[in-house]
């Protein structure tokens, strides 16, 4: 099939077009001007890269009536929470208005495509302990400017399967990580700073934000699977959680990364790194995606865990001439 995928370069986005080159479709992928390509490193000679500035309507109806895509994974976006709330207002913006330009794109041009919007977790905000796991009915209570704006592009992906009867398949994707996790991100920090330590490149210190917090934790390569099931194999209008079911504190992943390494370190704790509120639990519930798809997470943690600290040897060898 003709897929296109928006955020192709991005951790998620490169991961699900290996998957799908994989699988045999044609993958199309759309890019701002400035976007490294690293990520597409393994696949760059078998994906059809369009530059393309999404909150730009024009633009974007360009791309879908070039590309006619049979399948849609919309997954770009600004997701780095703490960058969300520096920057509010271009989180939203960016977030929804590239979502709408897609949606209104396909519905204008009456293209026959189904539609993937990708979720986060981030949605679902405060839960209370006494409310785990999370399933999707749980109340939506977003905690940052990020988790708004994946609230917005949930809901308008819905109202635009109810209002125009388009086939779109919502996920709420848990914290995923492995190889290619952008270093802003906590785990691949610490797997990019204990592969300094293990090269010589900086003292046995590593700095954290706050390590109370716990997290579902999925490897990207589960999810990207999920994504692909969810749009072919699940039904249009519906939500669905993507997750281990399984939950950690942000310590106890320090913790089993500084095991897999066997590295000693001190930790410190960086003011910097610290949000003005932060989600205290998130703990999902994959039972919906499993009884109608037939989806569960394949990759023990412990084994994306050691992916993402080799991925940042390699990465930090070659750099350093090692």
């Amino acid at each position: 099939m003709r897929v296109l995928i928006t955020g192709i370069t991005g951790f998620a986005g490169s991961h699900l077009a290996e998957f799908l080159i994989d699988e045999g479709h044609q993958v199309f992928g759309t890019k701002r001007v400035r976007s490294s390509l690293e990520n597409l490193e393994k696949v760059l000679n078998r994906v059809h890269l369009i530059d393309c500035e999404l909150t730009d309507a024009s633009a974007t109806r360009a791309v879908l009536s070039e590309v006619k895509p049979e399948l849609i994974f919309h997954l770009a976006a600004q997701s780095f929470v703490p960058a969300s709330w520096k920057y509010p207002a271009y989180t939203l913006f960016n977030n929804l208005g590239s979502e709408l330009s897609i949606l209104e794109g396909v519905r204008e041009l009456g293209i026959d495509a189904r539609i993937h919007i990708a979720g986060s977790s981030e949605e679902y905000g405060y839960v209370d302990e006494k409310d785990l796991p999370i399933t999707e009915d749980t109340p939506l209570r977003p905690l940052s400017p990020y988790g708004v704006s994946k609230v917005a592009q949930d809901l308008l992906g819905y109202q635009y399967f109810k209002s125009y009867g388009m086939y779109i398949v919502r996920t709420r994707a848990f914290n995923h990580t492995g190889p290619r996790r952008g270093v802003v991100f906590a785990t691949s920090n610490f797997a990019k700073q204990i592969a300094e330590i293990e090269l010589g490149l900086r003292e046995p210190v590593i700095e954290v934000g706050n390590l109370s917090a716990s997290r579902d934790f999925t490897d990207v390569r589960d999810v990207v699977r999920a994504y692909f099931l969810a749009l072919v194999e699940g039904r249009p209008g519906e939500v669905y959680n993507v997750c281990s079911g399984k939950s950690y504190t942000m310590k106890e992943v320090l913790e089993l990364m500084l095991s897999i390494s066997g590295c000693k370190a001190e930790v410190k704790v960086d003011q910097a790194r610290l949000r003005p509120s932060d989600v205290p639990h998130l703990k999902g519930d994959y039972g919906k995606i499993k009884a109608e798809i037939g989806w569960a997470p394949r990759i023990p943690f412990e084994t994306t865990l050691l992916d993402l600290l080799n991925y940042w040897r390699g990465k930090l060898s070659t750099s350093r001439g090692f």
